[in-house]
């Protein structure tokens, strides 16, 4: 089992340093369940980079997760966010990061880690996406069920600076040094409840954690799963906590779409039950039918060479 007390010693610190950490943050952290921060993308005070692809994709009003959470997020705060699908978790933790990060030759700043490749592929097409004028920063996936000697040689030639991976693959490059996370400081797990839940992962992910340095910024994004959460908060310094029930608050689009002109027509790809939910409910609110595209898109392979 998960020796609990490890990493209660990993985050160990000296007293002086816990009262004023305390004091610093006893007004910008705690448990928040409903209040609009910001109703603006612009307020954000983001970097002109990000400013400027904001401007270009139409980005105007953040939904009740990215409202409550993005300005702490950028500002290194740790945060466990528990939001059904459809909230724009994903948008919280990409802004945040890429705010933040200072791209360095050979490091990796930022380790992403989901539950199936499929979930990679996507976060790390978002992440290309939201760097449209970052061109510096690189971005790279990295999954199981493909060749570990072609991510050897792409970590060793190409090193990026932000890594998504599935838990598997990222602890096997880990282990074998091919994958150095002595740098990273922004540690990021998405469907975090999926990882954590069973204790053969949730040791993985200690392991991995304990690779990386003591001070970074942890931010987990999962469902409403009540249990889940002691489990995040081991692996954080005075979390933020954000919790949100309310579907009426579901952001106006499904993960993402690729559009085509200025008229509205995208492609939106499916890729669980969830998203059919969600994708029935705008449909439904907007009184629009969406019509079934007439070819079948393996969205993986589609995603993976995007």
């Amino acid at each position: 089992m998960l020796d609990e007390a490890e990493i209660a010693n990993y985050h160990e610190i000296d007293d002086a340093q816990e009262t004023k950490t305390k004091n610093e943050t006893s007004l910008q952290h705690g448990t928040i369940r409903g209040s609009n921060v910001s109703s603006s993308f612009n307020n954000f005070l983001f970097k002109p980079e990000l400013v400027r692809f904001v401007m270009d994709f139409g980005f105007e009003h953040p939904s009740e997760v990215q409202r409550q959470s993005i300005p702490q997020a950028i500002l290194g705060t740790d945060i466990v966010c528990q939001a059904k699908s459809g909230m724009g978790k994903t948008t919280v933790f990409i802004l945040a990061t890429l705010q933040q990060l200072k791209p360095v030759d050979g490091q990796v700043s930022v380790l992403v880690l989901c539950h199936t490749s499929n979930l990679a592929f996507s976060i790390r097409h978002e992440y290309e996406r939201f760097c449209k004028y970052m061109s510096a920063v690189k971005v790279l996936a990295f999954v199981g069920g493909l060749p570990i000697k072609n991510h050897e040689n792409i970590l060793k030639n190409n090193c990026p600076h932000i890594v998504v991976g599935t838990l598997g693959r990222i602890l096997t490059l880990a282990r074998s040094k091919a994958l150095n996370l002595h740098y990273v400081k922004h540690f990021i797990i998405d469907e975090c409840d999926r990882v954590l839940e069973p204790l053969d992962m949730r040791r993985d992910i200690h392991e991995i954690f304990k690779m990386t340095p003591q001070e970074k910024q942890v931010l987990m994004f999962s469902a409403l799963n009540k249990q889940i959460r002691p489990v995040c908060k081991e692996f954080m310094r005075y979390p933020m906590e954000i919790y949100i029930d309310d579907e009426s608050k579901l952001t106006p689009h499904i993960g993402r779409a690729d559009h085509f002109g200025t008229k509205g027509l995208a492609l939106t790809f499916i890729s669980d039950e969830s998203d059919a939910t969600i994708l029935n409910e705008v449909q439904r609110r907007v009184e629009m039918h969406f019509t079934e595209s007439p070819y079948n898109i393996d969205a993986a392979t589609y995603m993976e060479k995007r």
